[in-house]
């Protein structure tokens, strides 16, 4: 019983992470980067774009991710616990931390995927039904290049006509990184039916087959 409980208890932690479900978000035509980013290696990058679940589905789904990590970034880890973070105030978003082969996908091609199918960088400190600073969206480069990417593909964003508001998302700086708890560790492959998932999630990742047919895969890369 005392299993059972704490199975329970985790479900309901899960649950309540991301809000409730409500509606798929929009998608957007974001544009191809003009700044392509020149990387060698595999590098990692991260992203915050409200739950981590659906950041962290998609990406696990493009073609060249090695590893999608869920995570808090933005506070201490005294408060990068999941109880602290989702209750707010602990500078933390909750963030995935990509890994990729720039040979396949490259960074500016991970930030055009995130404004299209996972994000609306119009939204501050909320992204669908989740509302809070733990939910915003922001690019947080890890090296010179990246930033120089992201700063320019922002300017190219705000001048390209797709979005009918103010782009609100910012470029944050890097600081640690701290991977969330076991249960939110690649919660879309493990849980297809969850409610959240359903409504939230899974329109994503079809948009992202939709929209970017030669960087989906149907195979899951788990974290």
């Amino acid at each position: 019983m005392t299993a059972l409980r704490a199975l329970l208890a985790a479900g309901a932690l899960a649950l309540a992470a991301c809000g409730s479900a409500v509606a798929a978000e929009s998608t957007f035509d974001a544009p191809a980067a003009k700044r392509q980013a020149k990387e060698t290696g595999l590098k990692t990058a991260i992203f915050a774009g409200g739950c981590f679940w659906g950041v962290e589905a998609v990406f696990s789904h493009t073609k060249g991710v090695t590893s999608a990590v869920s995570g808090y970034h933005g506070g201490t880890a005294t408060t990068a616990h999941y109880d602290q973070v989702s209750a707010g105030g602990t500078g933390h978003a909750e963030a995935v931390k990509v890994t990729y082969d720039p040979k396949v996908v490259r960074y500016d091609q991970l930030l055009q995927v995130l404004f299209s199918v996972v994000a609306d960088p119009t939204l501050k400190n909320r992204q669908g039904p989740d509302s809070g600073t733990q939910y915003r969206a922001a690019i947080v480069p890890v090296t010179a290049e990246q930033r120089q990417v992201a700063t320019a593909y922002l300017a190219q964003m705000r001048s390209s006509g797709v979005w009918d508001k103010p782009i609100v998302v910012q470029v944050e700086n890097l600081q640690k990184f701290y991977p969330a708890e076991t249960y939110h560790q690649d919660f879309f492959e493990k849980n297809p039916s969850h409610p959240y998932i359903v409504r939230w999630d899974a329109p994503k990742v079809v948009a992202l087959k939709a929209m970017f047919p030669s960087l989906y895969r149907t195979s899951f890369q788990t974290g």
